[in-house]
């Protein structure tokens, strides 16, 4: 049982964001709205342009197998039919889709500079899946406390393979972190509450869908833009070429630091587990369950906040008619090929159970990955477990009724098929 004095603190860390609908910006808000606008011009999405940028920015020419293209001119083609999308949105996912070429290009070069890359084994890695908010990062974040693990942080998610000028200096032991940690001020200083609901710090450790993007495939981009003609094709087409490169990534990652017994994870890949399997056939998967009410709620939340930003008009309408069916779409695969992983290599975890007591899911966990749950890695995990309860900086209020006009049990009724499927206790009534 709480104590007054922890009730009063947990009431005086609520954020009730109660402007979602009429934002009022702040003064950088404004500034960055009227910078982005003033050059939006400057924002050419075509392929031709953002791989002509990459080629320049790296000096490298090769971007390995084709076949990314189209899905490259698919991108494009779907954020420029995002009428309300903002100047800073298409500014971002142009400096993005930048980024993500360059990527490719120096993981290309570094493999064909060392060919023994893809020999590296990915010693059976620990994979976890489940909606967002369903405590997915939370026990990714976890697993990685064990030093034995390796895992992904945002600073080097956002750049596999150094570039020329973040080689390590007397002044600055590590440029990508320190290029990381000003990408996240800004963020934070931009959209506060967003950086509370969604944390990107250097060291947060990151979804390996960073490692998908150089691809230009995964859902990535319908979290930044309203792009139905993207999800199509995602959806009807194969995916098993792209978690390849993953695994490519990973042995990129594993060549430049080891070792080689990845923790990884990604909601997207409760949607693809078939493509999970055949790449990572040793894997142990661990696949949360929670409420997924909670997890449409926040994403109700999040979008329409950031809205202010991303959005050149606020509609509520528009993550409405969005991500609830996103939601079902994805519940559905996952329900669908769920029983195709092996019993031995899978564990399902249920957030009722894992706040109530997480250490037999953690043993669990680490019998089903045969490695051992010493003394020393229980006090790692029980120390990140300290370290990481109740969101210090404070919680966010959902309020699906006042802010969405709609009720828990209306978002719900399409869902009976996953509740019917796995035994997950409802949260938000």
């Amino acid at each position: 049982m709480s104590s007054p004095e922890q009730e009063q603190t947990a009431r005086a860390n609520l954020i009730d964001i109660t402007d979602l609908h009429e934002p009022v910006l702040t003064d950088i808000q404004k500034q960055v709205l009227a910078g982005a606008q003033a050059a939006a011009d400057q924002i050419v999405l075509r392929p031709d342009v953002i791989l002509a940028a990459a080629q320049t920015q790296t000096g490298l020419g090769d971007f390995g197998a084709d076949d990314f293209r189209e899905r490259l001119e698919i991108w494009c083609q779907a954020i420029d039919e995002d009428g309300n999308a903002s100047a800073v949105t298409r500014a971002n996912l142009f400096q993005m889709m930048i980024r993500y070429a360059a990527t490719r290009l120096r993981i290309e070069d570094i493999v064909k500079r060392h060919p023994e890359i893809l020999e590296i084994d990915i010693d059976r890695p620990i994979i976890v899946a489940g909606l967002p908010r369903s405590g997915t990062t939370h026990l990714l974040g976890l697993l990685s406390a064990d030093r034995r693990f390796r895992s992904l942080p945002w600073w080097e998610a956002i750049a596999p393979v150094p570039a020329a000028d973040e080689a390590p200096t007397p002044q600055d032991s590590n440029p990508r972190w320190t290029k990381a940690e000003q990408g996240w001020r800004m963020m934070e200083s931009i959209l506060p509450y967003m950086a509370i609901m969604h944390e990107f710090s250097p060291d947060h450790i990151s979804e390996d869908i960073e490692l998908q993007a150089p691809d230009f495939s995964s859902y990535l981009i319908e979290w930044l833009a309203l792009v139905p003609r993207w999800r199509d094709y995602y959806l009807s087409h194969d995916q098993l070429g792209t978690y390849a490169y993953l695994k490519k990534c990973l042995q990129v990652l594993t060549f430049l630091k080891g070792p080689n017994r990845w923790v990884i994870k990604c909601p997207q890949h409760m949607e693809q587990l078939p493509a999970l399997y055949k790449t990572f056939p040793d894997a142990t998967f661990v696949i949360t369950h929670r409420d997924p009410v909670g997890s449409i709620r926040s994403q109700l939340t999040m979008y329409t906040y950031a809205a202010r930003m991303f959005r050149k008009t606020i509609d509520i309408q528009e993550p409405l008619g969005y991500w609830p069916d996103r939601y079902e779409r994805l519940l559905r695969t996952c329900v669908r090929d769920r029983d195709i992983l092996p019993p031995n290599q899978t564990i399902d975890v249920y957030f009722h159970d894992w706040i109530r007591n997480p250490d037999p899911i953690l043993k669990e966990i680490y019998r089903v990955a045969d490695i051992p749950l010493t003394d020393e890695a229980l006090a790692d995990l029980h120390a990140y477990l300290a370290d990481h309860g109740e969101q210090k900086q404070g919680k966010i209020v959902y309020d699906l009724e006042r802010d969405f006009h709609v009720t828990a049990e209306e978002l719900r009724r399409p869902l009976g098929f996953y509740f019917e499927r796995f035994p997950v206790e409802i949260e938000v009534r």
